[in-house]
């Protein structure tokens, strides 16, 4: 049986029946929020600060009988604070803004303190030895770097030749976790010291990198059957993908065919199948 035309065909029936709704396979663990209010920080908050969870003062830790860890850094969190300045001339008041900032402590540096308003995780997928072999050996011949990490997002960094995934129990089911994880394995071979694929001047919502994020997730769809992992519904939520990204190709499923040869090389080479 040829796998990829046999699993492309099966995506393509599963899209002739109309629209499917995607959904995301993971939990979010959650945004930089505060620890005192539940609220999440500004984006640019969000960026300094890096690390999902909730944040305290040093002062607010103190206040609730905890203590920061000996030898933890503080992080920098910034806002815009408006001041009062009359114009000397015309006495015309106006509003000047001033960047303040104040410093913060993750939770996981403090002592004596219990998160209020993290996310409840899953905890529904498991690990599978067929699934996870082929990762490992994988990552271990290539040279690519598998991190897990809390956070809200999947993807394959071709600068630091990385993938990073949400951790396991951020997932909804175990075929979902590895669909994830070898769609992210499925770009790492479009590497230029690989099959030299990726474009370096696609970006989001271009053809480009549109039929890329087709091959990631054929790649995807196939290894999750080679595996023995694949169940109706992880099927469904690849073609639901595969789906939106055909709207910008402007519904055309010969990109599906040729998108499937590419995926075929791809997973070979993550199987490392002549």
């Amino acid at each position: 049986m040829d796998i990829y035309k046999e699993v492309t065909d099966r995506i393509i029936a599963q899209m002739e029946n109309g629209i499917i709704p995607w959904q995301k396979p993971w939990i979010s663990s959650g945004s930089c929020i505060s620890h005192a209010t539940g609220k999440a920080y500004s984006l640019l908050n969000q960026m300094l600060l890096g690390r999902p969870g909730e944040y305290v003062t040093f002062k607010q830790c103190q206040q609730e009988g905890g203590k920061v860890k000996k030898g933890e850094k503080a992080s920098m969190v910034v806002f815009w604070k408006w001041i009062e300045e009359k114009d000397p001339e015309t006495e015309e008041v106006k509003q000047i803004p001033f960047l303040r900032y104040y410093n913060v402590f993750h939770i996981d540096q403090c002592e004596g303190l219990k998160a209020r308003h993290t996310n409840a995780m899953p905890n529904t997928a498991s690990a599978d030895q067929t699934a996870d072999t082929i990762i490992t050996a994988y990552c271990e011949r290539e040279g690519v770097r598998l991190i897990h990490e809390d956070g809200d997002r999947a993807f394959y960094r071709p600068a630091t030749d990385s993938i990073t995934l949400p951790h396991m129990a951020q997932f909804t089911a175990t075929a979902e976790y590895y669909s994830t994880a070898f769609h992210e394995l499925t770009h790492s071979t479009g590497h230029e010291s690989r099959l030299n694929r990726l474009d370096r001047t696609a970006f989001f919502g271009t053809e480009a990198y549109s039929k890329e994020e087709l091959i990631a997730e054929i790649g995807a769809a196939a290894l999750v059957n080679y595996s023995g992992l694949e169940t109706p519904s992880s099927f469904r939520n690849n073609a639901a993908y595969i789906q939106n990204w055909l709207g910008v190709l402007k519904g055309d499923k010969r990109f599906i065919v040729s998108a499937a040869g590419k995926a075929e090389k791809a997973v070979k080479l993550i199987l490392n199948h002549e």
